[in-house]
């Protein structure tokens, strides 16, 4: 048969299936998002360093980080929109991936940073006011909440969505805790408090830096997505009607939000037709999740040439 390949696309997009394969509706949370928060990162610093709380140093620090990550998240959605080019085929799609790791990157450097200036406050303790770390910590927890419920509808189906909500509610969390730390403080007057709780918040940034760092980097090597069953996939194409093997099965990420498949499919009776391709491809977004698909008839197993074998 030689190598008469026939390439077939079934770009069914998930009309009522429940897909969601862009962060298309987010521009104005991300808006209001970056505004508020900007807002609380300066009255934070000032007050932290008028009252010297190290704790609300370290939140203002960390919240500065989540400022520069709403925007860096904002920009990778409206660039996965942009259409293909004849140099980017797929679009800018991935940058929604590029985004998530620079996210977790600049977290790390927030660790840094506020886990330095955390330990000098250790060594040489200072007086904190406790009253101001209570009340700007308060307005944190409800600018921090109000932000997270903007991105709450879209956690599930887009890491870079995912990554700003679970900012926000690490944020939101940390704040608590520094209006714990000042009641603590006001009833005790044991100043160690406040440093100690900049280092419960730096943990908490620690852990959720790690989820998000290890999620990005899997996808830009192009790990099967979480959610999608490589052994269920090619379950279901090895007992399509007719076929007798699959190989060179293919699933990556093209971006936090899409998901796509290459398969060969050997079919000794001939190529089957558009309208099973494209039921295959609408089976695939629906009971799957993977939206582009590209699947390559064969009627023979060696008609594909012996170097394909190693990729089963």
């Amino acid at each position: 048969m030689g190598h008469a390949h026939n390439h077939n696309h079934g770009h069914s997009h998930g009309n009522g299936h429940g897909h969601c394969h862009a962060p298309a509706d987010f521009g104005r949370a991300f808006a209001i998002g970056v505004v508020l928060n900007t807002f609380f990162v300066v009255v934070e610093a000032v007050f932290g360093y008028i009252s010297g709380s190290m704790a609300l140093v370290a939140d203002a620090g960390h919240n500065l980080s989540d400022v520069l990550s709403l925007m860096i998240a904002w920009g990778a959605s409206v660039a996965a929109k942009r259409p293909p080019t004849s140099r980017f085929t797929y679009g800018l799609k991935s940058s929604t991936i590029l985004a998530a790791l620079a996210n977790a990157m600049l977290l790390l450097i927030a660790i840094g940073a506020i886990l330095f200036e955390t330990i000098q406050r250790l060594i040489e303790p200072a007086p904190v006011a406790g009253w101001t770390m209570v009340v700007v910590a308060g307005v944190g927890i409800v600018i921090n909440t109000l932000t997270a419920l903007l991105f709450i509808s879209g956690r599930k189906q887009d890491l870079n969505i995912r990554g700003a909500f679970l900012h926000m509610v690490a944020d939101a969390l940390v704040s608590v805790g520094v209006v714990v730390a000042g009641v603590v403080i006001l009833m005790t007057g044991q100043v160690w408090i406040d440093p100690v709780t900049s280092l419960l918040i730096v943990a908490v940034i620690a852990w959720g830096t790690w989820g998000l760092a290890k999620d990005s980097v899997k996808m830009g090597l192009h790990a099967v997505p979480d959610g999608i069953d490589e052994n269920a996939v090619r379950s279901f194409l090895s007992g399509l009607d007719n076929v007798s093997a699959v190989h060179d099965l293919h699933i990556w990420p093209m971006s936090t939000t899409e998901t796509a498949l290459t398969a060969h499919l050997v079919m000794p009776t001939g190529h089957p037709g558009d309208a099973f391709l494209q039921e295959v491809a609408h089976r695939l977004e629906h009971d799957h999740g993977i939206g582009h698909t590209t699947l390559q008839i064969e009627t023979a197993r060696e008609s594909c040439g012996l170097g394909h074998a190693a990729h089963d």
